[in-house]
């Protein structure tokens, strides 16, 4: 009998230890669609195509940077699979790819989609899945609003916040102006002319002597910017994508107009706007960045500098680093490799919006000094830091301090 009892006590002591085994197992490693031991599966919706095709650079930045990480052994053991559509700027296609990346592919979830109307076509859908819709390219302020929609995130600092930075310099460099915008007839455009209505306060009313909005199916803006000046504005802000930011540099010029130039910062790459406008008419517009330039002289000897051109060399050879849009590819690509990485083994969609609502005081190489992302449960804005610059000679040059675009600062 006591053998009996030995061999069952043995045997007892082996079933704990296989649970405990089998349920520290369970416990270490948790998996949704898109994720195993060796993959990670990241969706993409850029306009390859379109009026907003200048954009399509950061999905292939992004491509780019995704194959250094899985050169490099991938995270935590697992190679990410990216795969990214063309939605050419247009609502219904970004809601045709956003349901063939998350039924079709069954990717984990839809990273840096871009555009405020393409992430407003898609934002209930991705909530309704559960799928996280992160770190989406456009700055409209909704995407702040992790009570209704807890799967969705912004990452760049918000349009309305910009806004009101132009409002403070205008209402400090000429109190007096008088207004012309020029703005995209969206969420997008109407989020920073609400930023720089509040940002003027009660002298909105009698500084904004002229509004102007354009359709993107709209060939060129040249007819608004002519109403504008004959409106008798001496203040031109232009919230425009590239293409649109480009032409409206040139028809100032062309008119011979020399208002206060303000172009949204979405609109100012040196490679895709500046250029092709021409750098003789961009002289002295001024506008915001959070990013480093990397053709700015100051950052020469910048590590940060060093290792995107040296990322360029190896894995984007193809890309301009003038284009400011590669920066902000590789920042938001490195963004999401954080989150990824502190998400261990547990690639969850639930523990990847944990972990991008609980980062603390994050520096990433491309972002300029003093520029942290920082992100809570009920903060879902990463960004908030700007600095103003200036474009002179064939570059942008920054000024002033960095200044906080939260509300009440």
């Amino acid at each position: 009998m006591p053998a009996v009892r030995d061999r069952l006590q043995v045997l007892s002591a082996t079933i704990i230890v296989l649970a405990a085994i089998s349920t520290g197992a369970i416990a270490q490693k948790k998996y949704d669609a898109g994720a195993t031991d060796t993959e990670i599966k990241i969706g993409n919706i850029m306009p390859y195509s379109g009026p907003a095709s200048a954009y399509g650079v950061m999905g292939k930045t992004e491509a780019a940077y995704f194959r250094k990480i899985n050169a490099e052994g991938g995270i935590n053991g697992r190679k990410i699979n990216f795969i990214s559509y063309d939605d050419a700027y247009s609502p219904p296609k970004a809601v045709e790819q956003a349901r063939k990346l998350v039924e079709s592919d069954e990717v984990l979830l839809i990273f840096h989609p871009l555009g405020t109307p393409s992430n407003s076509a898609i934002q209930k859908y991705m909530n309704e899945k559960k799928v996280p819709q992160l770190f989406v390219a456009t700055g409209a302020t909704k995407w702040n609003d992790p009570k209704q929609f807890p799967w969705t995130m912004g990452w760049q600092p918000n349009y309305q916040s910009e806004g009101r930075i132009y409002a403070k310099y205008i209402l400090k460099e000429r109190p007096t102006g008088k207004i012309g915008i020029l703005y995209q007839n969206d969420d997008y455009g109407k989020d920073y002319v609400k930023g720089i209505r509040d940002g003027l306060g009660a002298k909105a009313a009698s500084m904004i002597v002229g509004e102007e909005s354009y359709e993107t199916t709209t060939p060129t803006i040249d007819s608004h910017v002519v109403a504008l000046k004959a409106e008798g504005a001496n203040i031109f802000i232009s919230i425009t994508t590239p293409k649109f930011a480009a032409q409206s540099i040139k028809k100032v010029a062309e008119l011979g107009w020399k208002p206060l130039f303000i172009l949204n910062s979405v609109g100012t790459s040196t490679g895709t706007v500046m250029r092709p406008a021409g750098f003789e008419n961009g002289q002295n517009i001024i506008s915001a960045t959070y990013q480093k330039d990397p053709t700015d002289p100051q950052w020469k000897d910048d590590a940060g500098i060093k290792n995107f051109d040296a990322f360029l060399t190896k894995y984007f050879p193809e890309g301009n680093r003038e284009d400011l849009f590669i920066m902000t590819g590789y920042n938001v690509a490195q963004t999401m490799v954080y989150v990824l990485t502190k998400c261990g083994d547990d690639p969850t969609r639930a523990n990847i919006m944990k972990q991008a609502a609980s980062i603390k005081s994050l520096q990433l190489e491309g972002l300029l000094p003093g520029v942290t992302i920082n992100t809570s449960a009920t903060d879902f804005a990463p960004i908030k830091q700007f600095q103003l610059r200036k474009f002179r000679g064939e570059r942008w040059e920054l000024f002033g301090d960095v200044i906080s675009s939260e509300v009440g600062e």
